[in-house]
């Protein structure tokens, strides 16, 4: 999985143009527009997760945790802030979406109701009971990521799903535990 390091005005670029493809909409061609569409309730949470995942790394705490705060008290979506996200994030919804994964992968759709985090109470964010999450992965409503797993790339979670193991690359996974129920034949 790679890692992305790109700078913050490229990340929300990148995840408008995201979100605009999955809409159909045409790309933003004026700054004024660029400014204006960051404040839909679909792409905002995006925008104070990456403020603050951007002051926690600069060294601002403080401001770190006021950006998740507002996340939460706003749109009631909670992203650690030492989690790191690709480009590409989209939300369809995010009441109830608890993030505390170790990293996410780019071009990822995270569902409302989702959690990602330690099996255990772990206030320490310890990096090996949390997940690590590939590129293009869709998670399902309500589906809970628990433990130190790694999801490949292209992978699909079952709304509702409890997936406590890794899986590889390529497959959908569904059900309480979750299992592969189909894999994905790529093109080369």
């Amino acid at each position: 999985m790679e890692q992305h390091d790109a700078g913050l005005r490229a990340l929300l670029r990148a995840d408008l143009e995201r979100q605009r493809a999955l809409f159909n909409a045409p790309p933003v061609a004026s700054k004024i527009k660029f400014f204006l569409s960051m404040f839909s309730p679909r792409f905002a949470p995006v925008l104070l997760y990456r403020l603050a995942f951007q002051s926690n790394t600069k060294g601002f705490k403080v401001l770190a945790r006021f950006f998740s705060l507002l996340n939460f008290t706003v749109f009631g979506i909670e992203i650690a802030v030492v989690c790191k996200i690709g480009p590409g994030l989209f939300f369809p919804h995010t009441q109830g979406t608890v993030i505390g994964a170790v990293s996410i992968g780019s071009n990822a759709i995270i569902y409302q109701g989702v959690t990602l985090g330690a099996r255990d109470l772990d206030f320490t964010y310890d990096s090996d009971h949390r997940p690590v999450v590939g590129d293009n992965v869709v998670i399902g409503a309500g589906a809970k990521i628990l433990g130190g797993l790694v999801l490949g790339n292209n992978v699909t979670v079952g709304a509702n799903s409890v997936l406590l193991m890794s899986v590889p690359s390529d497959v959908i996974v569904a059900g309480m535990p979750a299992k592969i129920v189909k894999e994905r034949m790529m093109s080369s």
